[in-house]
């Protein structure tokens, strides 16, 4: 996801809140020190001198403390993790967070100054293709961009429209209904993955013949520019410059995205299938 490497830094933040391992901790409490950059664009609320346009770092101050206190976690890095997607689920400016929380009072009988976990999380742009060829196609593919708004760490920001295609693969079936889908997600590869899974479960999936029928396909696409190839998911999606079902819908709402392996543009890639 592009986007201007502006930033909001926030140091030194002191909380007094109630995390840790041990019953005491959690109990009495003790001081955790936040450090937060906010990553944005400054530049409209800097040119129209206006706070909404921009991250009230005072709001986001009242806000951390108020999270760290309402919650209790055993590990700093539950802790961190949680306050992270609070963070970019409350305040739509913002893209990505580096969030550090040190413990400077933690149980360790040796000298020290301080102790802290530090992560950056972000949302991602990914392409979802979709596609159906049992029972109700349109239906089973209404409810998968249901059940993605509905996920509150999704944003669905185009849907193609819905194609009509042949099946892929050499199995005698039904014609198929395609389609892509642009969102923005909190989940790592593999936890989108997850996601997509258990909507396709809900539909009633099975998979039991390869490339076969099927009430809903949902398969990752693309995920920024990652390249990815291990046993349980390959990014970009194999052969997908073969399929006119995939790149129809791609070219349609992202003409000019480059695909990050053969560094070709989705509407040249089907201009060029089309060809053949």
């Amino acid at each position: 996801m592009a986007f201007e490497q502006d930033k909001i830094c926030i140091r030194g933040l002191r909380v007094f809140a109630h995390h840790g391992v041990y019953e005491e901790e959690t109990r009495l409490g003790q001081t955790f020190v936040v450090n937060a950059s906010l990553f944005t664009s400054t530049r409209k609320g800097g040119m129209k001198d206006c706070l909404d346009d921009t991250i009230s770092y005072a709001d986001v101050c009242q806000f951390l403390t108020e999270y760290l206190q309402q919650n209790t976690w055993k590990l700093l890095e539950a802790a961190v993790e949680h306050t992270c997607r609070a963070l970019l689920l409350r305040y739509p400016l913002l893209q990505k967070v580096e969030l550090e929380l040190e413990k400077p009072s933690a149980p360790i009988p040796l000298p020290f100054d301080s102790v802290s976990v530090c992560i950056t999380r972000s949302w991602h742009r990914a392409f979802v293709a979709m596609g159906s060829n049992m029972g109700d196609k349109k239906g089973y593919l209404d409810g998968a961009v249901k059940a993605l708004k509905e996920d509150s760490c999704i944003r669905v920001k185009q849907i193609s429209t819905y194609y009509v295609t042949e099946p892929y693969g050499g199995v005698v079936q039904d014609e198929f209904l395609n389609a892509a889908i642009e969102l923005e997600t909190l989940y790592t590869p593999d936890e989108l993955l997850d996601v997509l899974h258990d909507i396709e479960k809900a539909a009633k999936r099975e998979r039991l013949v390869h490339w076969g029928p099927r009430t809903l396909d949902l398969d990752i696409l693309l995920y920024d520019n990652l390249i990815q190839d291990d046993s349980r998911l390959t990014v970009p999606h194999p052969d997908m410059e073969n399929r006119d079902f995939v790149l129809m819908p791609m070219a349609e709402i992202a003409p000019h995205l480059v695909h990050p392996v053969l560094r070709k543009t989705m509407r040249l890639l089907l201009n060029e299938l089309q060809r053949k």
